[in-house]
């Protein structure tokens, strides 16, 4: 059996926003599909129509997916924390820095007993977001 563990997070009527934003820092492929877009036996309402039900943006194996919250009930991003890890200290600061931008720093990034740099940061969106780098046994 093999398993694939993805983070996937639900927004509060702005993920197209955020995952365009998360492949301007972090590059990949991007794949939006709307409420509207989407097939459905029941008509979508209209001011749902353009909230996304599926969000993926891949990159060398990796992926973060995500959808608006179809409910209403959203109530924010709570109990976890998508983390990216990069190779270089340079690379984790131009995503920490990415990321963190109109957003929370929660832990500066800084070298670490286990990384050359890892940082904590909340996005514009809600999001919290952990950035390490490979440690130096790696390099």
């Amino acid at each position: 059996m093999a398993l694939d563990y993805r983070p996937f997070v639900f927004y509060g009527g702005n993920c197209r926003d955020a995952f365009t934003r998360y492949q301007e820092v972090l590059g990949g492929d991007l794949a939006l599909l709307t409420l509207g877009d989407a097939p459905s036996e029941e008509p979508v309402p209209p001011e749902q129509a353009d909230l996304i039900i599926h969000a993926a943006l891949t990159a060398d194996g990796a992926y973060v997916m995500g959808s608006d919250d179809p409910t209403g009930e959203f109530r924010g991003i709570q109990g976890m924390n998508v983390s990216v890890s990069v190779d270089t200290a340079d690379e984790a600061r131009r995503v920490f820095d990415g990321l963190a931008d109109g957003g929370q720093v929660i832990a500066q990034l800084t070298e670490t007993f286990f990384s050359p740099a890892f940082g904590m940061c909340v996005d514009r969106f809600g999001v919290p977001w952990m950035i390490v780098a490979a440690s130096r046994d790696t390099q």
